[in-house]
């Protein structure tokens, strides 16, 4: 089963063998420029908020957080629909369709005469885009099998360098420009991604024929075990990543920081987990290359759920954001294995449809996260967010490793 699984799942890839590099140079610049454009409003939001008529302090907290969370509500939703669509019509077009979507949107969202609209085009955004995640389906099915870990880091890695380099941006530019240019600048700068996705990403794409489950009744159950185990980490390491985020400012008040400086010290404690994921992230997808994807799985969950622990216990901000940087390493490794891991087990006719869930998986602990953390923060106390959290990451080490011991038993 394994063997078959293989030779339909190198296929693809055997047909643009020729192309693989150059694409993922192109994705990783699209990703960077999408990503950068969906996170440099974090900064000056609220005050395009209240620019656009909202004057009580509550509602414009109330309205930045609805608007900027709409995009990826979206992209969550929509995620499966666009990978569905790429098995039967090729990992380009779904890549071209994000680009000139988002190149189209950014600068109506420029133009937004009030919250309303505000919202409803992020979510528009989040919808008719998702060139991150058109763009790890066609690195995850297109690159040889034994380059797909370190071809996937690579190219979360400049998803990350978007998400971290956004807000900068976005911290600078309005004060240059204004607010609405800066829009009409980003969807210039998309534009740009999305010709170069036209013009130079090059796809031999044939549609598979579905594979019947029916008569392997044996290889079914052994690939629902291991993609339903990829998809509940999946959404783990967003969960792990995003709960500690709404509080980090609080807590870094809770443990004496000069208040003075309080919010640079925890835009420095959040960027350093970023920062350790763009650095880690190519090295430990190489890394799931070589000894596979489940066992980077397993030890990059133990490593993060060890280093939670120690970060309830700090006393300076400049220690929380050590911790929190090797945080970031041993998460980097994980949704790039995670890819290789529904690559190398499912058909290479239903590849799109399953990587558009297990991008849907991410997005849900991205909201689920944040609601949690601040939830327990404020009814419990800060500090259990970091064991709850650990104690999460530490069970899912020993369910991935269990997982993986039944698989191969399964497959066997």
């Amino acid at each position: 089963m394994k063997d078959a699984l293989a030779v339909a799942g190198n296929s693809y890839a055997s047909d643009n063998a020729l192309h693989w590099k150059r694409n993922l140079i192109v994705c990783v610049f699209g990703s960077f420029t999408t990503l950068v454009s969906l996170t440099l409003l974090l900064p000056f939001l609220p005050v395009y908020v209240e620019e656009l008529g909202v004057r009580q302090n509550a509602a414009i907290v109330w309205w930045s957080g609805l608007a900027f969370g709409a995009t990826f509500l979206g992209t969550g939703l929509t995620a499966p629909l666009w990978g569905y669509l790429s098995d039967r019509y090729g990992r380009k077009p779904m890549l071209v369709r994000a680009a000139i979507g988002m190149a189209i949107v950014m600068p109506l969202i420029g133009c937004a005469h009030n919250v309303y609209e505000l919202t409803l085009l992020r979510l528009l955004a989040g919808v008719i885009g998702g060139y991150a995640s058109s763009s790890t389906l066609l690195v995850a099915t297109q690159t040889p099998a034994d380059k797909s870990g370190w071809a996937l880091g690579i190219l979360s890695t400049g998803a990350l360098a978007g998400t971290l380099t956004g807000p900068l941006i976005g911290g600078l530019l309005p004060g240059l420009i204004g607010i609405r240019h800066t829009f009409f600048a980003t969807g210039a700068m998309i534009a740009v991604a999305a010709l170069l996705t036209i013009v130079l990403v090059k796809e031999n794409f044939v549609p598979r024929p579905r594979s019947s489950n029916a008569a392997a009744p044996a290889a079914t159950k052994h690939r629902r075990l291991i993609v339903g185990a990829m998809f509940a980490t999946a959404m783990l390491v967003l969960f792990a990543n995003m709960s500690i985020e709404p509080i980090i400012t609080v807590y870094l008040q809770d443990i004496h920081a000069d208040r003075s400086h309080v919010v640079l010290d925890a835009g420095i404690v959040m960027a350093a987990s970023a920062l350790g994921s763009i650095i880690m992230a190519a090295p430990l997808g190489r890394l799931a290359d070589r000894i596979g994807g489940w066992r980077v799985i397993v030890y990059c969950l133990a490593a993060a759920g060890l280093l939670m622990i120690p970060q309830a216990f700090v006393v300076a901000w400049w220690q929380l954001a050590i911790l929190r940087f090797l945080l970031g390493a041993a998460l980097a490794g994980l949704l790039p294995s995670i890819a290789k891991q529904i690559r190398q087990s499912v058909p290479e006719s239903a590849l799109g449809k399953v990587l558009g869930y297990s991008q849907s998986s991410q997005y849900a602990g991205q909201v689920l996260g944040p609601l949690a953390g601040g939830a327990m923060g404020g009814m419990i106390g800060m500090r259990s967010v970091f064991f709850l959290t650990s104690g999460m990451l530490l069970f899912g080490a020993v369910a991935n490793l269990w997982a993986c011991r039944k698989a191969a038993d399964t497959g066997n």
